[in-house]
């Protein structure tokens, strides 16, 4: 596990975002995980955040994540993300067909301007598994409780 940054400010970050949704829709859970560009983990979460869809579980996911790192104080981002939909919705690739997800793409988008600059790329799952864990704990500590 690499080791947690003490900094608060951070001008580029790579970002590695997922979440996890037992049903669709059911119980979803995100987890975001940030790292500075020498592969140190600044900041790492995940969270229970009720009922949805797996795509609305992921756009949160990245969402939160775009808050962190603009909470962070970074200029540059590059989100590397396992959902190939995510990465092709916004970067403009595939259109959004379900009426539900386009604010969500409107709020990434938004907070996207915040960044001087920023990449979006996909990943294989296997190469992003932390947020994936992240958010099936954050599921199994709700059901736990």
């Amino acid at each position: 596990m690499a080791e947690l940054q003490a900094s608060r400010e951070h001008r580029a970050l790579i970002i590695h975002a997922d979440a996890a949704a037992r049903g669709n829709p059911g119980e979803a859970g995100i987890g975001v995980v940030l790292f500075d560009p020498e592969g140190h983990v600044v900041e790492e979460f995940g969270r229970f955040i009720g009922t949805t869809t797996e795509q609305v579980a992921e756009y949160s996911a990245l969402i939160e994540a775009l808050r962190s790192a603009t909470a962070l104080g970074a200029a540059d981002v590059q989100v590397q993300s396992g959902s190939e939909t995510i990465v092709r919705q916004v970067s403009g690739v595939q259109e959004v067909r379900q009426g539900g997800l386009q604010p969500l793409l409107v709020e990434v988008r938004r907070l996207l301007l915040r960044f001087r600059r920023w990449s979006i790329q996909v990943l294989p799952r296997e190469a992003t598994k932390r947020p994936g864990e992240l958010a099936n704990m954050s599921i199994d500590r709700q059901r736990n409780k």
